[in-house]
């Protein structure tokens, strides 16, 4: 059974902070092909929330919480949502997205919610509560598309 948690930059320890950066590179840099600047400044805000989600002491999935003002002027904002390759297809992309959108909205209560969801992704951010606001467009070489929560 996988277990969340969600902590600050600073409730992070070296292990975790190390082990969350790997895997997003894997999946985001080697998995998709996609090289781009990972570190973006914003893991250190001081409201960015991070969600780990542990199997046996395995980092499996992970999302983070950006405040308003971050990414987005008006919104909070969830971002770099992954699952571990071999743990895909279990229904933990939801649970984290799940966690994320709860997180959001006690964190940041006077606030949306908004992504920029890859387009393949689309169906299932729907499936989450979003919504489609906007036209497709190129981030890092993929496609996106603007969504906010409903």
């Amino acid at each position: 059974m996988t277990k969340f948690y969600s902590k600050t930059f600073n409730e992070l320890t070296t292990l975790e902070l190390y082990t969350l950066l790997k895997l997003r590179v894997d999946v985001f840099v080697v998995e998709q092909n996609c090289p781009y600047e990972e570190l973006d400044g914003l893991d250190m805000h001081d409201e960015t929330r991070h969600i780990l989600g542990y199997d046996n002491n395995e980092l499996v999935a992970y999302a983070r919480c950006l405040a308003p003002k971050t990414s987005y002027q008006n919104s909070a904002a969830i971002g770099r949502v992954l699952v571990k390759q071999s743990h895909r297809g279990k229904g933990l992309a939801q649970a984290v997205v799940s966690l994320a959108k709860d997180i959001c909205a006690s964190h940041f209560s006077k606030f949306g919610i908004e992504i920029s969801a890859q387009c393949y992704l689309v169906d299932f951010y729907l499936a989450q509560g979003f919504k489609v606001e906007g036209e497709q467009y190129l981030e890092d070489g993929i496609p996106h598309i603007h969504m906010i929560a409903n």
